[in-house]
């Protein structure tokens, strides 16, 4: 009977002992510095590459026609596209944040992109060839322009100064809706085509965190992503051939069919993408000027995603000189977008950040790979172009995942913070409610009245406006950084309770060695760039 006390006892006492706050995410198998084996490392890397393409043909797909382009343009716009980021995360992995973060093309440039489609001075073109090449141009030089505010940002260190002043309670918002905020694409794009959508949908959920603890081994933890998109697809092209959609609506087909997409039949065997391939860029000071705004959303979101990955690759808190210089070298990559003209700038894509915790892998390694794969399937177009024709609701059920583990990351830095404090419930339900109420009414009002809520006739300034008030992360990070750093700083607890406690170490480079192993730059460059 005593024995049987004294195990109760001990049993109801490990009840009670809170969990640990964790410096590094636990339960990774593999982090920044420890690659996996070869052959997973190719199959992961190609995962990432599968992952990527949604945004990478959704954006120029939904573009390109408005601009006046047909197959031909989309296909030669994706292929660069896809050249582009391949070359960006490179650079990121090596130079920039040295996190395992893929560049690809960002949803916080479509809306000054379609404010130049929308310009008058297009309007006139007849030709719509002429037309595409003379807009992409206009693009490119806003790109170019929008590109130097993150690089003088990044580079010399002022993005550093700010994100000093970064808490755990502050930055739980902003990760939070970054990967949250995108719910639009989510099960609404899943129901454009339910029958392919869901069962994507489902077999990702069971394949990744059921099948796991049943099945011995790793390859449905790893490959959930490759085996679900395998069969899903394969059951779509068997809808299509036998028929099942031949007598749907088009705008069904061009959702559930998998020949619509019209990348293959438009992409070239072999083409190298190569800069100014369009003509001379073009340049408008109002378009930069919207343009330039679109950067900072991109700036700010792909912030939240850098906590995000260095959560998910079991790296320490992100010291603010790495994220400067991270992003210094993403608008190195917003600059190479423009010179290319790949129609739409480059932030982190948050799906892949998803996928670093979805497959428990953050090797740096695996995302260099995937880089690789970039790159080698611009190239080579018809190859390329295949991967790229995935039905829009499978890629939908992916981000309804992807997404989830992105924004979730989030809500892990509340371990951080004082969660029984009046001030710290306060800023964490008004900045998130505010994240997603103030762009709801932005993206309600457009939808109503053709125009934003912000409506003069200085269109640049319009858009400028209404580009960063309908960002979910940018708006919750804007007020959760107001507040936490004006609202009763003065006050020691105060400290404690912001988390700023726990990341005080890792404030400078050099304050944990575990810092210098993640984010130290290849070959002794380290010099070159005084803000790391």
């Amino acid at each position: 009977m005593a024995g049987r006390a004294g195990a109760a006892s001990a049993h109801k006492a490990d009840e009670l002992v809170p969990h640990p706050v964790k410096d590094q995410f636990p339960n990774v198998s593999y982090c920044i510095t420890s690659p996996p084996p070869w052959p997973e490392t190719i199959l992961l890397g190609f995962q990432h590459y599968l992952v990527m393409l949604g945004t990478t043909v959704i954006i120029p797909s939904a573009l390109v026609p408005q601009m006046g382009g047909g197959n031909d343009e989309k296909g030669r716009v994706i292929q660069t596209a896809l050249f582009v980021s391949g070359v960006n995360t490179l650079l990121q992995t090596f130079f920039g944040t040295r996190l395992p973060s893929v560049m690809s093309s960002s949803y916080a440039f479509v809306v000054p992109t379609i404010s130049i489609i929308l310009a008058d001075r297009y309007s006139e073109i007849a030709d719509p060839h002429e037309r595409f090449k003379r807009i992409i141009r206009g693009t490119q030089g806003a790109l170019i322009v929008a590109s130097t505010v993150q690089i003088i940002l990044g580079f010399s260190g002022l993005w550093r100064k700010v994100t000093r002043f970064l808490s755990p309670l502050a930055a739980v918002p902003l990760v939070t809706l970054v990967g949250m905020g995108f719910y639009e694409l989510g099960f609404p794009g899943v129901g454009k085509c339910v029958e392919i959508g869901l069962p994507q949908l489902i077999l990702l959920v069971v394949f990744s965190q059921y099948l796991p603890h049943v099945l011995p081994g790793q390859v449905f933890n790893r490959f959930a992503v490759l085996i679900s998109v395998a069969i899903v697809w394969l059951y779509a092209y068997l809808l299509t051939v036998s028929g099942a959609y031949k007598y749907s609506p088009l705008k069904t087909q061009s959702h559930c069919r998998t020949d619509r997409s019209g990348l293959v039949g438009g992409a070239p065997w072999i083409r190298f993408p190569y800069p100014f391939q369009w003509g001379t860029p073009t340049f408008n000071a109002g378009e930069a000027f919207a343009m330039v705004a679109s950067a900072f959303v991109a700036l700010v979101e792909s912030t939240g995603t850098y906590i995000a990955i260095s959560r998910y690759a079991s790296a320490t808190p992100l010291p603010p000189s790495v994220l400067s210089r991270g992003i210094g070298w993403q608008g190195v990559a917003v600059l190479l977008d423009g010179l290319f003209g790949t129609a739409n700038g480059s932030s982190v894509s948050v799906e892949n950040a998803g996928l670093l915790g979805l497959t428990h892998v953050g090797s740096r390694r695996v995302v260099q790979v995937s880089a690789g794969f970039m790159i080698f399937f611009s190239i080579l177009g018809k190859f390329g172009a295949v991967f790229a024709s995935i039905p829009a609701p499978m890629v939908a059920a992916l981000y309804c995942l992807l997404f989830a583990y992105a924004g979730a990351a989030g809500l892990g830095l509340l371990q951080f913070c004082n969660l029984n404090s009046f001030r710290t419930k306060f800023i964490l339900g008004f900045s998130i409610f505010l994240g997603l109420s103030v762009p709801q009414y932005f993206n309600e009002y457009t939808a109503v009245a053709g125009y934003g809520p912000v409506h003069t006739r200085a269109r640049w300034f319009n858009d400028m406006v209404n580009v960063v008030f309908s960002s979910e992360a940018v708006v919750a990070a804007l007020v959760a950084f107001l507040l936490d750093n004006t609202l009763q700083v003065h006050d020691p607890a105060v400290r404690r309770d912001r988390g700023l406690y726990w990341w005080d170490k890792f404030r400078t480079f050099k304050g944990d060695t575990r810092t210098e192993e993640f984010y130290s730059l290849p070959f002794k460059l380290n010099k070159f760039f005084p803000a790391a």
